[in-house]
């Protein structure tokens, strides 16, 4: 068994629920998150600006040292069959890849195990 973890855009929740519900995946967890990638952390980049860009880099280093802006997203949970994880994660794929920055990432984790309360059905069973 597998957890995977995704980091999505906010306006991408409902299509991706959709999605992963016809390709079989029914249970999830959604929970609001915020956050944000590494952007253009590499101050070594910021050298490559011209005298125009200025302005920028300086709103930029000013917005890095003061902790920057956090965006909204949505992190979304499932557990699957480890024989599962590549449908899964190529069908969150084939819904949240536009091409842009703040598309998302996607985490697989190991899964030790997991129990049905109701049930005390554990492993796969309990899935």
């Amino acid at each position: 068994m597998k957890e995977i973890m995704a980091i999505i855009r906010m306006n991408k929740v409902a299509q991706t629920k959709k999605a992963l519900v016809e390709a079989g995946f029914n249970g999830l967890t959604a929970m609001k998150a915020v956050g944000r990638g590494k952007m253009l952390t590499d101050l070594s980049e910021l050298d490559k600006l011209d005298a125009a860009q200025e302005e920028v880099r300086e709103k930029f280093m000013e917005s890095i040292l003061t902790g920057g802006r956090l965006v909204p997203k949505r992190l979304l949970l499932l557990t699957v069959p480890s024989d599962e994880v590549k449908k899964a994660v190529d069908t969150i794929i084939s819904v949240n890849q536009e091409g842009n920055r703040g598309d998302g990432k996607i985490f697989v984790l190991p899964l030790a195990d997991a129990i049905r309360i109701r049930t005390g059905e554990q492993g796969e069973e309990a899935v």
